[in-house]
């Protein structure tokens, strides 16, 4: 996973760190289709965010613990797994709040962290935890990430806008409302959405 963590320079630099994005409905790509995407990095070598509302259907914590052979606690049966794109999907890590901190974990802004490693998953799943798990966290495999440009290009053609982070959103798990919520964090309902209204809003928001 390509993912610096920021200095106050690179700060500075970045575009969209830290915002949601929210897939328009000309997404050509399936697997982004109403994606709402959380931006962990953005700058001008690339970019890396997590979906955070697609629920894989037939993928529960304890089965990943038990492939890494974590004694599972029983509410880790109920905890769900998303997909949080197409890249490195045999990895998994964890978007939570910042009451939860390990060496490893990357603080992103907005009360919003990421930990990658697998001492999260026992904190928050195990048996045996070492650490209190975050009061709000939310598990994906896999993330989604973009080229130097990539990104800017897709939000040229309109395939996507963005807005400020919003917690409920992230972690709630209403995955088939995120959608419609972060839309209308913005104002406007899908029903509103046209090519010209999302070139408006690209042109209101500039991305730097």
């Amino acid at each position: 996973m390509d993912l610096k963590e920021p200095t106050s320079d690179r700060r500075e630099r970045d575009f969209l760190a830290g915002q949601l994005l929210i897939a328009m409905p000309n997404m050509g790509d399936p697997r982004f289709e109403k994606s709402v995407i959380f931006i962990c990095a953005h700058d001008e070598e690339h970019a890396m965010g997590v979906i955070v509302n697609k629920r894989l259907a037939d993928v529960e914590l304890s089965d990943l613990l038990e492939q890494l052979e974590i004694e599972p606690q029983e509410s880790a049966e109920s905890t769900p797994v998303y997909f949080g794109g197409p890249v490195q999907t045999e990895r998994g890590l964890v978007l939570h709040t910042l009451d939860y901190c390990r060496d490893t974990t990357l603080i992103l802004g907005q009360d919003i962290a990421l930990t990658a490693t697998k001492d999260v998953l026992i904190d928050i799943g195990g048996r045996h935890p070492v650490k209190p798990p975050p009061r709000r966290f939310l598990l994906a495999i896999g993330h989604a990430g973009w080229a130097a440009g990539q990104l800017e290009e897709e939000i040229a053609k309109n395939a996507w806008v963005h807005c400020d982070p919003d917690e409920a959103i992230i972690f709630n798990g209403a995955e088939t409302a995120a959608w419609s919520r972060a839309l209308a964090k913005l104002g406007v309902t899908s029903a509103m959405l046209s090519p010209e209204w999302a070139s408006v809003r690209r042109d209101d928001q500039p991305l730097n």
